[in-house]
């Protein structure tokens, strides 16, 4: 048997937390009560825009240079083909320095070649074809590449483009360039309108991709296909990257 006294305690100390759990919820209740109707507190922001701009000149070239010729049999197109390619790609590497990881066979195939007489298909010969893209990191190199290639006998030059090799750094400095500016801008606003700047509250950006800048003349016109010739002047030009950093800022 438990004694009365245990008894009496312990219930005692139920009433005592029951009462304390109900006046608890009895002050949450007029507390909320007080906030009904009223939206939570918000900050106040401001946002403003700013604009970054980059003038990057070129630092690699692209190139495609390529041989096709028909023979009456497959070997003897084949040979003519290893012989012309594989003198240009020596000529490449040692005379040019151009690293084995920067020259990619792009494309190597044989096709039939017919005639047609009469409604009668006659076989004429095939087809070797090979091409190969070059990346070139020396661009005062491109127009001799160019001629170099006429010399050697390739009849397929083309799809010159020129690209920035690391745009990344360019990148972020036309993000240093557009953040300052909104927070010139900000700075400007809030003196104006007689508030103070606190933290940035969010951020975002857009940027334009600038792709390769092509050729825009037939490279296979200018050169004495087969024979050499003069090849013609390349420039690289220029590409601007431009980077919008939008920013918000609180007010305090």
């Amino acid at each position: 048997m438990i004694p009365n006294k245990i008894v009496t305690i312990f219930i005692g100390a139920f009433l005592t937390l029951g009462t304390i759990y109900l006046a608890l919820l009895s002050w949450n209740a007029y507390k909320a009560h007080d906030y009904i109707g009223i939206s939570p507190k918000t900050a106040h922001s401001i946002v403003i825009v700013g604009e970054g701009k980059v003038i990057g000149v070129p630092d690699i070239a692209n190139i495609q240079l390529g041989y096709s010729v028909e023979k009456s049999t497959v070997a003897a197109a084949q040979k003519d083909n290893t012989d012309k390619m594989n003198s240009m790609i020596d000529k490449l590497k040692k005379d040019f320095k151009i690293d084995a990881k920067d020259i990619q066979t792009a494309n190597y195939y044989i096709s039939p070649q017919y005639d047609w007489n009469n409604g009668k298909q006659t076989l004429r010969g095939y087809l070797v074809s090979q091409n190969l893209n070059v990346k070139l990191r020396q661009m005062d190199k491109v127009s001799s590449i160019i001629e170099i290639a006429g010399s050697v006998g390739l009849n397929q030059v083309g799809n010159l483009s020129f690209a920035i090799d690391n745009p990344e750094k360019l990148k972020q400095e036309a993000r240093e360039k557009a953040l300052a500016q909104a927070k010139e801008k900000a700075e400007a606003l809030s003196k104006v309108v007689g508030v103070k700047l606190g933290k940035v509250i969010s951020f975002s950006e857009s940027a334009n991709q600038p792709g390769p800048i092509y050729g825009n003349y037939a490279l296979s016109e200018k050169l004495g296909l087969g024979g050499g010739g003069a090849a013609p002047a390349v420039e690289a030009g220029s590409n601007e990257i431009t980077i919008i950093a939008t920013v918000e800022y609180e007010i305090l």
